[in-house]
């Protein structure tokens, strides 16, 4: 059985869409339709734009107060729905329940809880000389998000955004849509004036372009490949939006050989790697470790590796649920026949699914050692539980292999704290995590290179959604 979603949030109203056309979601575990979801157009998104613009002269002159109001019922909200909200990421993107239930939910709930205290903290206007520097809403927002972190990935624009006076469309992914329509549904009892929120659901082609190109929408922030980020940013060009991209990436983890725990440093990559199924643009992908210590970086691997339970969702025991989709399904098992064809050396996993898994998009968790820089395995962004190993032999070679890259999104360094904020420093991307740090929802994220522009989280992913006004002789 499954269940409609079938209506667009528009000017505070649930409406009925323009076109016919619905798609259905599917559950990654079972192979099956568990709901389904309108297809949008252009005149719905060019509804929404025009809610947006309409309500954005009130709301931009909305105080503080009254945007923490608005962001404390979405808090109380989604702590309401908590369940029901993790059981929509798992059914439809594959996580876990645990991970669902903390992961996925929290750092949903994170960035709203944030962003309070962005809020208790900022200073909005500041003077120099004769001068009154002002920063203001940057107008009406479009988001367009990924499926493999739904909440977190909406929560991360929307938050900021309703907290800087700006309006806002949404087109949640079509394959994980969802856990935004059930955000759409607490936005809705939160108090937020008609038209500052507006939900459109459809694909990037018909959907996102629109947004994209909406000579009303004032910016654009775009969470997805680099493939559609280019695409994004050609047709937010003609209107000379401002755009802000978080895009793919081939994070390196570089373990030096001061490290206090090798084996810890390892075991913990390789688990990191196969976080959310592999399913994070800032996954550490790439395991840097000391050529003389090669051997005991695979046979710890491999022994991490064998805990990767994979399985039923809804399980327990289960840390690794399926991948999102068929589509993905595929491309990562061609990218692991690729590393074999390569000469790669495969110590864990594989192609085909999991022993005893004959339906659902479930992938082996695979390691491949003594893996070049030059191989595709390195080079692309595969976004599936697949590591690949590569020697260096001293600090300067792994440095250069960890910025050989097209992306620059996250990193990571094990070693004497010292040295490894030594390494951090020359590493090119926007994040570092250094001994094992996890996120920090008050840091900004974002990367270098063809991993995007601008950032989200914290300060500075507010001030993404912020104008800055010099007034002169104002003082």
């Amino acid at each position: 059985m499954t269940t409609a979603y079938n209506k667009f949030f528009i000017n505070g109203t649930w409406i009925e869409p323009t076109g016919r056309d619905t798609l259905d979601v599917i559950n990654p575990a079972t192979e099956e339709a568990f709901a389904t979801i309108s297809m949008g157009t252009a005149e719905d998104v060019d509804t929404a734009a025009k809610a947006a613009s309409a309500a954005f002269p009130a709301w931009s002159q909305s105080t503080v107060d009254e945007c923490k109001a608005v962001i404390g019922k979405i808090i109380e909200g989604l702590k309401a729905r908590g369940d029901e909200m993790a059981t929509a990421i798992s059914n439809e993107m594959g996580a876990p329940m645990g991970l669902a239930k903390t992961a996925q939910l929290g750092s949903g709930l994170g960035h709203f809880m944030n962003i309070l205290s962005v809020l208790d903290n900022y200073e909005f206007e500041e003077v120099r000389g004769t001068t009154r520097i002002v920063k203001e809403p940057a107008g009406v927002c479009g988001f367009i998000t990924p499926w493999n972190w739904p909440l977190n990935q909406i929560a991360c624009k929307v938050a900021p955004a309703i907290a800087a006076g700006c309006t806002m469309v949404l087109k949640p992914s079509e394959i994980a849509p969802v856990s935004g329509y059930i955000l759409a549904e607490i936005i809705a009892d939160s108090g937020l004036p008609a038209g500052v929120f507006n939900l459109v659901n459809g694909d990037g082609p018909t959907v996102g372009a629109a947004i994209s190109a909406h000579p009303e929408i004032d910016l654009v922030s775009f969470t997805g490949s680099t493939r559609a980020g280019r695409q994004v940013a050609r047709a937010a060009a003609e209107g000379i939006k401002r755009v802000t991209q978080e895009l793919g990436g081939k994070s390196a983890n570089v373990i030096l050989d001061d490290v206090a725990d090798f084996g810890r440093a390892v075991a913990g990559g390789v688990a990191g790697c196969f976080g959310n199924s592999g399913q994070s643009c800032n996954a550490p992908t790439r395991m840097l470790v000391p050529n003389s210590r090669m051997a005991e970086a695979i046979e710890v691997a491999k022994t991490a590796a064998a805990k990767a339970t994979v399985g039923d969702p809804t399980a327990e025991t289960t840390r690794l649920g399926p991948v999102v989709s068929e589509l993905q399904f595929n491309k990562i098992q061609g990218l692991i026949e690729k590393g074999i064809e390569e000469g790669a050396e495969l110590i864990a996993g594989g192609p085909g699914r999991p022993e005893g898994l004959d339906k659902g998009y479930y992938i082996q968790p695979t390691v491949f050692a003594n893996v070049r820089n030059d191989m595709t395995i390195a080079r692309e962004e595969i976004f599936g539980p697949v590591l690949s190993i590569l020697g260096y032999e001293d600090e300067a070679e792994a440095i250069g292999i960890a910025n050989d890259t097209d992306y620059g999104l996250s990193g990571y360094v094990s070693g004497d704290p010292q040295h490894a904020q030594h390494v951090a420093r020359q590493l090119r991307t926007g994040n570092v995590h250094i001994n094992g740090a996890g996120p920090d929802f008050s840091a900004p994220f974002g990367g270098y290179k063809q991993s995007g522009n601008g950032r989200e989280w914290g300060l500075e992913g507010f001030e993404e959604f912020l104008e800055t006004k010099a007034m002169m002789g104002a003082a």
